[in-house]
């Protein structure tokens, strides 16, 4: 028995709806599909599963991959606020090695540290290992893969560790290696200014291709464990400081002050880091602890590509009268943390000021990650709307509520175009469409509304404000974007859409009005405006969705209109005939039965309502159409 009915079509997608809502594995997406070709389904039935399936296949891989987004930025920030609450260092670097081996999914993760003492490096902390003689293991400086890490202070991955000749394999080594059975190795360097202290590896048991995303995590808990030892090697410096200090009261005093500003600026970029305070903030806490005026530098800024940062290598440097800390991750330049009116520092300040810089760079990433996230997530809800308007309203609503977004408000689509150079470089584009993105993005973020790419430009949906117009609205879009990306942008705008989570399919509609308003402005040579149908005359008439022939016939005569039915006038027929006359005041006289001198008059009114630009040929082939138009409304009402 065949089940295409229209229905049982209708209802494919509730299965994966519920695998969805119990998270299920990827394989029990099959079964549906399965069980409905046991039962006899039919080939539409079953095209209608599959189509489903593979959609929440895909709703399914994105929401994992945000899941592990999501706890990748947690570890972080949980390794970030045990180095802000450090006592114990093993515990510290334990952690990190267990979220690293976590994180990457790998079956064994360890940590070595060099011993310049002895010459060689050791195992500091491993997770995961079941080999004694790994976990005791004691390299010489240079050999393994560890020490091709360390001599290039670069990240390296080998697939096949047994296999790769790139660095210098040794008997105790491989022997290590093949008693804990690994194959594929990750190894980051742990780095101290410039000098590389030791490794973290992720390391499978098998054969195994590490993405870029994965070294970049690990190279940020590396980033942390070095912190970490720093931090330890400081509290140690601390303390054997302070039991010198015990033994001259002059000496405890002096510094005393300088451990209470570290104290408290620790305390108080912890409490900024736990209650999301802003770079700003960041940058006015340490400006009271080191009593002095401490600024934010954005790369991008005049200010920061003025400052001379050779020899910064992470550390708090003199730059003329100020003192310069660089904010940076992953070796990404962000910025530069900048003390004024403080000519000396001593170690503990510029500690200071190096770690203001670190939670700075934290920060950074952290709202960067939020906003390239939700970004996405307001991208991918447009591209719905456009591609998808069978969605279930409910499930765009709560989609749009999470984004402060309303869309049962009546809203706007527009569409927005650079317009660059035409024989600029493929990476010029895409660079151009990029900055183009982002700034629309922005915008519609800021007015709870969607921006995505497409078709080579940028589409928008907006709210409708109270007051607003279509017309107004993509002008000032127009305006704003242009003012943003210092490059003309041409905006052309939709007829409202009345409640876009009802009718999905509206908002596909809209757009392709839009774009047909954008590509008239830019054939009438208008580029770099914004603009609606209503704006294009009669042209707009042809391009709407919706023909507003009464607006256009008002917008064009309407005072005419008027100005007879409240004085009981002929202007309209007079203009009638005065157009079909050839504009010729004696041949319209003929055909009214009136003076020459009565159609001068009557013209000269209609210019004052008309404006005086009513003769030149736009105008007038705009009134003539109006004219049609009026006349054919009104013969009809009759």
């Amino acid at each position: 028995m065949s089940h295409d009915h229209p229905q049982f079509t209708e209802y494919a997608e509730v299965p994966y709806l519920e695998l969805l809502a119990r998270g299920a594995a990827a394989e029990a997406y099959d079964r549906p599909a399965l069980l409905a070709r046991a039962d006899g389904a039919g080939p539409e039935a079953l095209a209608a599963l599959e189509s489903a399936r593979q959609l929440a296949l895909r709703v399914r891989a994105d929401l994992e991959g945000r899941r592990r987004r999501e706890a990748e930025l947690s570890a972080l920030f949980e390794t970030a606020h045990d180095l802000a609450g450090l006592r114990d260092l093993d515990a510290v670097l334990r952690a990190i090695v267990q979220r690293a081996r976590s994180l990457l999914g790998t079956e064994v993760a360890y940590l070595s540290l060099n011993d310049p003492a002895a010459g060689d490096t050791y195992m500091r902390v491993t997770e995961g290992s079941v080999a004694a003689r790994f976990q005791q293991l004691r390299l010489g400086m240079g050999e393994g893969l560890g020490g091709l890490v360390a001599q290039t202070a670069r990240p390296y991955v080998t697939s096949s560790y047994f296999d790769d000749e790139r660095f210098r394999h040794t008997r105790a080594i491989d022997t290590g290696v093949r008693d804990e059975g690994l194959v594929a190795i990750l190894g980051v360097p742990l780095m101290l200014g410039s000098n590389v202290i030791g490794v973290l590896f992720a390391a499978d048991r098998h054969s195994r291709v590490f993405a870029r995303e994965e070294i970049a995590l690990l190279g940020s808990f590396a980033a942390h464990a070095a912190v970490a030892i720093d931090t330890a090697n400081l509290l140690a410096e601390t303390r054997s400081a302070l039991a010198e200090l015990e033994r001259a009261n002059e000496i405890i005093r002096d510094h005393s002050a300088v451990l209470e500003r570290a104290s408290e600026v620790h305390d108080r970029l912890t409490e900024l880091v736990l209650r999301g305070g802003g770079v700003h903030d960041v940058a006015s806490a340490v400006s009271e602890v080191l009593d002095g005026t401490v600024e934010f530098a954005d790369a991008d800024s005049p200010a920061f590509t003025a400052l001379d940062l050779t020899g910064t290598d992470g550390h708090a440097i003199r730059n003329g009268r100020d003192w310069v800390a660089t904010v940076s991750a992953g070796g990404e330049l962000l910025g530069a943390l900048v003390l004024r009116g403080h000519p000396g520092l001593d170690p503990v300040d510029r500690r200071t000021l190096e770690r203001a810089a670190m939670v700075t760079s934290l920060l950074l990433l952290a709202r960067r990650s939020a906003g390239e996230a939700e970004q996405r997530v307001r991208g991918e809800l447009l591209d719905d709307l456009l591609d998808t308007p069978g969605r279930d309203p409910r499930l765009l609503r709560d989609r749009a509520a999470r984004l402060r977004a309303d869309l049962d408000a009546p809203h706007l689509v527009l569409a927005a175009r650079m317009e660059g150079p035409e024989d600029g470089t493929a990476e010029r584009q895409t660079a151009d469409r990029q900055r183009m993105g982002s700034a629309a993005a922005h915008l519609a973020a800021t007015r709870h509304g969607l921006a995505a790419a497409r078709d080579g430009g940028t589409v928008l949906l907006l709210p409708l404000g109270p007051g607003d117009t279509p017309a107004d609205v993509a002008r000032q879009l127009a305006k704003q974007l242009g003012a943003a990306l210092r490059e003309s942008v041409t905006v052309g705008a939709s007829a409202p859409v009345e409640a876009p989570a009802a009718r999905p399919g509206s908002v596909a509609e809209a757009y392709g009005e839009a774009r047909r308003c954008l590509e008239a402005l830019r054939l009438l040579g208008r580029s770099g405006e914004g603009a609606a149908a209503p704006d294009l005359g009669f042209l707009g008439l042809l391009l709407a969705d919706t023909r507003d022939i009464d607006g256009f016939v008002d917008r064009t005569i309407g005072d005419v209109v008027t100005y007879d039915e409240r004085r009981g006038t002929d202007l309209v027929r007079t203009l009638d005939a005065y157009f079909a006359s050839g504009m010729s005041p004696a041949r319209t006289k003929d055909d009214l039965h009136v003076h020459v001198n009565t159609v001068a008059q009557r013209l000269e009114r209609i210019g004052r309502l008309l404006g005086p630009d009513w003769h030149c040929p736009a105008r007038a082939l705009e009134i003539q159409l109006a004219l049609r138009l009026h006349a054919m409304s009104t013969a009809v009402r009759r």
